[in-house]
């Protein structure tokens, strides 16, 4: 079995925690609080757990599980620990602008991304088996070392992951649409409804939403610093997302205010018809 460092033990970090132990890998767990790292011990979700970087000496693959703005310093500052042949992969929803860098840092470096968050954040709602079924992306380039890749595929089929494969610009277009645009239209009908100016409606409002309001705000009211880094570092992507939204959006503030049932009709049919491929994949 292969040896397995990963730093950060947040939700994702715990829980890839938590199955790689439970698949016979011995696993060093890094945190930035002892009590962090205490209680990932505590849980099952390393085999050893500390504060210091240095911990990742002697690993065989080492997953970067930091928040986005924090993994390019974080490869800087582990790669002198690192044994030649280690392969360093990072689990960042943007990539475009952090695989060059770490590229750069580390010639064995995949990028990956696991889709599979909660509202949720931090390593107590870390849960075994939250890959399974779940895509995992990875992003190499030209540069990718194929037997560095080949080891962390081989780690993502053994969580279970729908396997994905494409380049880290196709990455972060397709991620704008499926994950970082639905995170800003949420908070935004979220916010919207909150400018109701009447307390009365407002309150009826509250006690009346139900399971489509909550379905289509739920990653609304997630963990806003996740979504102000996906803006941060996706950000010429999300903005081309946000713009079409807005174009679709006065289309069919458009085609209700002239009265075209009709046309409404049509469009809601489009997207009925069209969720459907969206869904398709996940179920598979």
């Amino acid at each position: 079995m292969e040896r397995i460092a990963i730093v950060g033990l947040g939700l994702i970090g715990g829980s890839l925690g938590l199955d790689l132990t439970r698949y016979g890998h011995p696993v060093v767990g890094i945190a930035r609080r002892a009590e962090t790292a205490e209680e990932a011990l505590a849980m099952g979700a390393v085999t050893e757990a500390g504060t210091e970087l240095a911990l990742v000496t002697g690993a065989d693959v080492v997953f970067i599980c930091t928040p986005i703005d924090a993994v390019v310093a974080t490869a800087a500052a582990i790669a002198p620990y690192l044994s030649t042949g280690a392969v360093m992969t990072d689990v960042a929803s943007v990539k475009g602008e952090l695989v060059p860098s770490l590229e750069a840092l580390w010639p064995g470096f995949v990028g990956g991304h696991p889709m599979a968050g909660k509202a949720e954040a931090g390593l107590a709602v870390a849960e075994a088996g939250l890959f399974q079924g779940r895509p995992y992306v990875l992003t190499p380039t030209e540069r990718t070392v194929p037997e560095a890749l080949e080891r962390v595929r081989a780690i993502a089929a053994s969580l279970g992951a729908n396997l994905c494969q494409c380049h880290p610009d196709q990455h972060d277009r397709a991620v704008a649409w499926i994950s970082h645009l639905p995170v800003m239209v949420s908070s935004s009908l979220i916010l919207a409804c909150q400018g109701e100016s009447d307390p009365a409606i407002l309150a009826l409002a509250q006690t009346l939403a139900s399971s489509g309001f909550q379905d289509t705000s739920r990653v609304g009211g997630g963990v806003p610093e996740l979504g102000t880094l996906m803006a941060r570092h996706n950000r010429t992507a999300l903005l081309d997302a946000l713009t079409q939204y807005q174009h679709q959006l006065e289309q069919l503030k458009t085609l209700i205010a002239t009265e075209d049932w009709d046309a409404v009709h049509t469009t809601l049919t489009h997207s009925q018809t069209a969720r459907s491929v969206y869904l398709h994949h996940r179920q598979r």
